[in-house]
C-alpha cells in the first residue's frame, strides 16, 4: 500500500496547480442548477485535454467519463457537483443573478477534474479491476423551483435533481457504489442519514379590485397568502421530533400594484423529513393549513408538489473506508465520524435508495453554509486533498479483484429493488391542481391531497 500512497500524492501533486485554477476559475463563474453552462464548457476542455471521451447530457449541462480498468468488477461512481447558491449579501456573488458557491460546489468539480487527471498517469489502474465513472453533475441545490418547473413541462428534465434526473436517464444504470465529498470545515462522514424533502409550489388565486375604492369588491391573495403561513406555524408543535420535520416557505410574489388588491400570491416551500412516511404525513398536514386559510378568505389555492430529494442513508462500511483512507492519505487532517440525523437534503438520497453510497466531507471552507461569509479558505484541503483521498477510496474498492467493494454491495439491503421500483414511487408524490370548488349556493368542496 505505501507504494500507491505515493503513486496517488506524486499523480495528484502533479496537477495541483491546474486543480487549483479550476477551482478560482468556477468561484468566480457561478450558476445555478441546470444553467452550468460555462462551468462545463471550462471542464469539458480539461477533461478532452486529458484524452476522455465525454458522455454529455446534451440538452442541459453535466456529462461523465468511464473508466474501464480492463478487468472484471464493480462500478464505482465518483460525483462532482457543479452549480451555486444564491445569496446576492455575498461580496462576490454575481451582480446581476445573485450566485455564489457559498456551497462549496466550485471544489467538488475541480476536485473531480483533478481525480480525472490523476487517473492517467501511469501505474493508477494498474491494480485496480471493474469500471470508475467521473460524473460532473448539475442542480444539487434545489432553488429556483418556477424555472425547473418550466424546464420539467417542456420535456427537458424530469426531475429537479441532477443526480436524480442522471439517474433516470440511465447514465448510472450499471453503477454498484457512489461516493462524493462535500466542501466543508473539516474531513469526516456521517453514520445516518440526510432528511429527504417534498417540493412545494403554492398559489393563492382571490381578485383584485381597487384597494381604495372598492376593497369590498375583491379578494385579497395576499392575505389569504398570510394567513396561510400562519396556520402553517400554529402546526409545528404537531411534528413529531423523531421525524426532523423541516418546513420553510418562502414568498415569491405577493402582488403589483399598491393600490389594488393582489390576485395573486405565491410561495414555495420544503416538507422535509426522515422518512417518506413522516414527509408525506405532514404534508397532508401542511395543505391543509394552507387550504382552510384561502378558505376562510375566500380565495382559492393551487398547491403544486413535486417530489424533492429521497431521504439519505449513508453506507456504515463506506463510512469505515473513508476513514481508514483518510488515514493513510492524508494524516495530517483530523477526520471525524458523526452518528445521528442531519436535516439538510441531497440528492445523493436518491441514489442510496437503491445502492450504496458515501457523501464525505472535506476541510477547507469557512463560514455560515450558503450565506454571506462563506469562503475557500484553504483550497489544497478542499480539492487536492480531497482528491488524494478519493482516489485512495477507489484503490481500497477495487484493488484485491474488488473484494471490498463487493461485500459492500452484497450486505447492503436498499430501500427499492430497482431503479423502476423506486422512480414509480417517486413519481406517486407528484400532485398539482386546484384545491377548492365555490358552489353558487354558498358550499364548497375542499380537496386536500390527491
Amino acid at each position: 500500500m505505501e507504494n500507491q500512497i505515493k503513486l496517488i500524492e506524486a499523480s495528484v501533486e502533479k496537477y495541483k496547480e491546474s486543480i487549483l485554477k479550476a477551482e478560482r476559475y468556477i468561484w468566480n463563474n457561478p450558476e445555478t442548477g441546470f444553467k452550468e453552462w460555462k462551468t462545463n464548457a471550462y471542464l469539458k476542455e480539461k477533461y478532452t485535454a486529458l484524452g476522455y471521451t465525454l458522455h454529455e447530457a446534451g440538452n442541459i449541462p453535466g456529462f461523465y467519463v468511464e473508466i474501464d480498468t480492463g478487468r472484471e468488477g464493480p462500478c464505482v461512481l465518483v460525483l462532482g457537483e457543479m452549480d451555486s447558491v444564491i445569496c446576492p449579501e455575498h461580496p462576490e456573488a454575481d451582480k446581476e443573478t445573485g450566485a455564489v458557491h457559498a456551497c462549496g460546489h466550485n471544489t467538488h468539480s475541480a476536485t473531480l477534474y483533478g481525480i480525472a487527471a490523476a487517473l492517467t498517469e501511469n501505474g493508477m489502474l494498474d491494480n485496480l479491476c471493474g469500471k470508475i465513472k467521473l460524473c460532473a453533475v448539475p442542480a444539487e441545490e434545489l432553488l429556483e423551483i418556477e424555472y425547473r418547473a418550466e424546464l420539467k413541462k417542456q420535456g427537458i428534465i424530469k426531475y429537479f435533481g441532477g443526480k436524480s434526473e442522471f439517474l433516470y436517464r440511465g447514465y448510472f444504470d450499471d453503477v454498484d457504489i457512489a461516493f462524493m465529498v462535500h466542501a466543508g470545515g473539516r474531513f469526516g462522514v456521517r453514520k445516518g442519514h440526510h432528511v429527504g424533502c417534498i417540493v412545494k409550489k403554492i398559489i393563492y388565486k382571490g381578485k383584485a379590485a381597487h384597494a381604495g375604492g372598492a376593497p369590498q369588491m375583491g379578494r385579497n391573495a395576499l392575505y389569504a397568502a398570510t394567513c396561510g403561513l400562519n396556520a402553517v406555524n400554529a402546526i409545528r408543535e404537531t411534528f413529531l421530533n423523531m421525524d426532523y420535520i423541516r418546513v420553510h416557505p418562502i414568498m415569491t410574489a405577493g402582488g403589483t400594484m399598491v393600490n389594488a388588491i393582489p390576485s395573486e400570491a405565491r410561495l414555495e416551500s420544503y416538507v422535509r423529513g426522515k422518512t417518506f412516511d413522516a414527509m408525506k404525513k405532514v404534508n397532508r398536514k401542511v395543505n391543509q393549513a394552507l387550504v382552510g386559510a384561502a378558505l376562510s378568505l375566500g380565495t382559492n389555492i393551487e398547491i403544486v408538489d413535486y417530489p424533492g430529494y429521497s431521504p439519505t442513508v449513508h453506507d456504515s462500511t463506506l463510512g469505515d473506508m473513508f476513514a481508514e483512507a483518510a488515514a493513510a492519505i492524508i494524516p495530517q487532517h483530523e477526520f471525524k465520524i458523526v452518528q445521528g440525523v442531519a436535516t439538510g437534503s441531497t440528492d445523493m438520497g436518491d441514489l442510496s435508495s437503491i445502492m450504496p453510497i458515501q457523501h464525505a466531507d472535506a476541510a477547507g471552507a469557512k463560514g455560515t453554509g450558503h450565506g454571506m461569509d462563506y469562503y475557500i479558505v484553504d483550497p489544497v484541503a478542499a480539492c487536492v486533498d480531497s482528491a488524494k483521498l478519493q482516489l485512495m477510496m477507489l484503490y481500497l474498492l477495487l484493488s484485491d479483484n474488488g473484494e471490498r467493494a463487493k461485500k459492500v454491495i452484497a450486505e447492503y439491503k436498499p430501500q427499492f429493488a430497482t431503479k423502476e421500483e423506486f422512480l414509480s414511487f417517486v413519481d406517486s408524490l407528484n400532485d398539482s391542481g386546484d384545491r377548492i370548488e365555490y358552489f353558487d349556493d354558498g358550499t364548497a368542496k375542499v380537496r386536500i391531497d390527491k
